[in-house]
């Protein structure tokens, strides 16, 4: 039986019910690394322990609903920095509470820094994660893959070169860095990938956009640099990528770092980006409404609500949760609309204060509403 071209659109990620893609770090992982660190195991030894580890989280994934199954980041310490250290021209560095300061809780002393010319050589450890990712999970399996944001170079990266006069500068090779990453992703099998991105916040409150005009940056033509290194860093893709974005304020042990609404950014993020899909955190109040969602001037784009937290184990109240994707569904068709938890349950290896059990109730809760909602078959 031949697929119609409706129903090839309704099963397209981003899937109804879909998901950020971190998940707690099971504890023979979290021991294992710490065996690595102490010298004690073989960096083979620890690559092994993580496949098992992965193959046992796609196959969790599955059984819980969810149709795009990632890694979990599972290989990695930090949902960003591990990354970007991997880029020419950038490595890792010591910085008082990390690079941005949570509430409540002390953010291990790590950062980045650039110390060269930023590029792409051909190699990176990430490719190598995607393809085993793809060849545990099979061929008839949907594999999202998850990289951090060109943006976070210059929101996170200290200048430690004569190379960049001003922060803006490393955009003209970060762009061609990640494109030609991008393109090798593709030619491993990736066709379905977000890009996280936290940075777009420095937008979202004056305070925020006077820490950038401190710096001496200016927020208003700062935003569209933004746009530029996403759309970028996709340019000419094949038609066949999917890519998504993912924008939350702050992910890390249940705390966040920042508030405040998209409106703001709104005609930037929603009307300037060559995205297919949006991420975004709706969890609670610091987040605003859904009224930037005006913005949205495509009937292709889905926006993905995080409306269930992944920084807490209660689950919500589903009616509650329906009656604001009914909400949002006043400023774009519900068709556009999708489900998620606001981020991921550990964009670090710390992860968040809630189990594995209640982390699956989390995401099964997820798939039930969507079900409920836009009916079977995601």
């Amino acid at each position: 039986m031949t697929t119609s071209i409706n129903e090839q659109k309704k099963i397209r990620a981003p899937f109804r019910a879909d998901h950020v893609g971190s998940f707690l770090r099971p504890a023979a992982l979290k021991e294992a690394r710490a065996k690595f660190q102490q010298g004690t195991i073989t960096r083979d030894e620890l690559t092994r322990l993580e496949d098992e580890e992965i193959r046992r989280l796609v196959e969790a994934q599955k059984a819980n609903g969810i149709l795009g199954v990632t890694d979990g980041e599972f290989r990695r310490s930090w949902w960003h920095l591990d990354f970007l250290a991997g880029l020419d021209g950038i490595e890792f560095r010591e910085v008082e509470n990390g690079t941005r300061k949570f509430t409540g809780v002390e953010v291990r002393p790590v950062g980045i820094k650039v110390t060269g010319k930023i590029g792409y050589s051909g190699s990176h450890p990430f490719i190598d994660h995607f393809k085993k990712l793809k060849e545990i999970a099979g061929g008839e399996t949907t594999v999202k893959f998850t990289i951090p944001s060109p943006n976070l170079v210059f929101g996170r990266a200290a200048l430690e070169t004569d190379l960049y006069e001003k922060k803006e500068e490393v955009y003209r090779d970060v762009i061609p860095a990640y494109h030609a990453l991008i393109r090798d992703l593709y030619d491993a099998g990736c066709r379905y990938l977000q890009i996280d991105d936290t940075a777009w916040t420095s937008f979202f409150t004056e305070d925020e956009r006077d820490k950038l005009r401190k710096e001496g940056s200016d927020p208003d033509q700062l935003i569209h640099q933004f746009a530029e290194a996403i759309n970028g860093s996709i340019a000419d893709r094949p038609d066949d990528l999917l890519v998504t974005m993912h924008i939350c304020r702050g992910n890390f042990r249940s705390t966040f770092f920042t508030s405040g609404s998209y409106e703001d950014a709104g005609k930037v993020i929603f009307g300037g980006l060559d995205v297919d899909g949006l991420f975004l955190e709706f969890d609670d109040e610091r987040s605003g409404g859904f009224e930037p969602l005006r913005y949205v001037n495509r009937p292709d784009l889905t926006v993905v609500l995080g409306l269930v937290t992944s920084k807490h184990p209660e689950l919500e109240d589903p009616e509650a949760i329906k009656a604001r994707i009914r909400e949002a569904a006043e400023y774009l068709p519900l068709e556009q609309l999708a489900l998620s938890p606001q981020c991921g349950f550990a964009s670090t290896e710390e992860g968040n204060n809630l189990t594995e059990d209640e982390q699956w109730a989390k995401i099964r809760h997820v798939v039930k509403i969507a079900e409920d909602i836009w009916g079977t078959g995601n």
